[in-house]
């Protein structure tokens, strides 16, 4: 399947203000006293998620405009899916697993950091199932710049790891981490996981 490129669609403060029926300056100010997150661009102008907007109107019993909620929907799509670990064994054997559950993804690997980082950057995956315990990477570092790159639409990252304590997991959540397996890998959980995750992306906040 080819790749959309698709671009995660941000609002303006004054945008926002026309979808909420207020002025500029209302707008403004409910993103300055922390009532709707935003992030500022290099020009000092605010933009906000199209999820985080759609989480403040469904909050406030708010209108939800017919076009925010096909961007939702657009967004919640999968089209690429990237696997980084570096057992070439798992790695083929997950990839042999997801190509027969989901013909239309393209399933792409990578079996190490640099790879990762190559992969990342020109196919912009919209989920990245991330073995945190890469030889030579900090797996936890690297979730946190695929979780901030903004070239990205903020892809599903499920973490991967041979050791499960609250504390790793922890660890993976604090870095951005979506979800979180433990190996050795149940191959049926997967796909619920990942759809599961779908579904919620396309209500959650940036940080979370």
């Amino acid at each position: 399947m080819a790749r959309t490129n698709k671009k995660e669609r941000v609002f303006s403060a004054h945008e926002v203000a026309n979808i909420c029926g207020v002025v500029n300056q209302t707008a403004i100010n409910w993103i300055d006293k922390g009532y709707l997150e935003a992030y500022t661009t290099p020009g000092g102008q605010y933009r906000v998620y199209a999820d985080v907007l759609a989480r403040f109107l469904q909050e406030r019993g708010m209108r939800m405009p017919v076009e925010l909620k096909e961007i939702l929907a657009e967004q919640a799509k999968i089209e690429q899916v990237l696997i980084v670990d570096d057992d070439e064994d798992l790695n083929d054997l997950i990839k042999q697993f997801l190509d027969k559950r989901y013909p239309g993804y393209t399933i792409n690997q990578a079996y190490d950091g640099f790879q990762a980082g190559k992969a990342i950057s020109e196919q912009k995956p919209d989920v990245v199932l991330l073995d945190i315990n890469l030889p030579g990477v900090d797996g936890y570092e690297l979730c946190r710049l695929i979780k901030s790159d903004e070239n990205l639409s903020r892809p599903i990252v499920i973490a991967i790891s041979g050791v499960d304590d609250d504390a790793i997991r922890q660890k993976a959540s604090d870095a951005g981490a979506d979800g979180f397996v433990k190996k050795p890998l149940t191959l049926e959980d997967l796909p619920g996981l990942i759809e599961r995750l779908a579904e919620e992306r396309i209500h959650r906040r940036p940080n979370e």
